[in-house]
């Protein structure tokens, strides 16, 4: 799993010292600088049947917000575009939390976006391996306005309680 994500505020503006972690002395605005991620740890700890089965890394780009993950996946059995499509069409049906586009977006068309992940069809690509499929799909999020949103949603469940 990869995620493209926007720099942020812990990030340094201009080059200069900073700690022995050379990269994170780059200036944020103006390079696509390495960065480790926790979300794939995060994602085994939620759904403990992906633990320790997926592994991440960010690349952190200069834009303000709007970042995208790209996901690649070998499944249980074979699959078609179509039926990835049809089945994340079907997730995304009543869901405030996922979105679902077949349009060809960029990272500032989900700034403000409610969702927490905006699942994007025209990014679906199937490749064979031999015996295996390799899965790519993608999913775009507003790294900042929609994880807000869904923190939001787990504070509206807790109040219902």
């Amino acid at each position: 799993m990869t995620t493209i994500h926007a720099y942020t505020g812990t990030q340094a503006l201009v080059d200069g010292p900073r700690g022995k972690d050379l990269r994170a002395s780059r200036a944020a605005a103006e390079n696509i600088i390495p960065h480790t991620t926790g979300a794939a740890k995060a994602i085994g700890l939620v759904i403990p049947a992906l633990s320790g089965k997926l592994k991440g890394h960010a690349q952190r780009v200069p834009v303000k917000t709007g970042s995208v993950t790209e996901l690649v996946s070998i499944l249980e059995k074979k699959v078609t575009v179509d039926e990835i499509h049809q089945a994340l069409k079907k997730a995304t049906e009543n869901n405030e939390s996922f979105g679902y586009t077949d349009e060809e977006i960029v990272s500032s068309d989900v700034i403000g976006s409610h969702f927490g992940s905006v699942f994007d069809a025209t990014q679906t690509e199937i490749t064979e391996v031999g015996d295996l499929q390799l899965v790519k799909t993608v999913s775009w999020y507003d790294n900042e306005y929609g994880f807000v949103t869904q923190l939001v949603r787990v504070l509206e469940k807790y109040r219902a309680l």
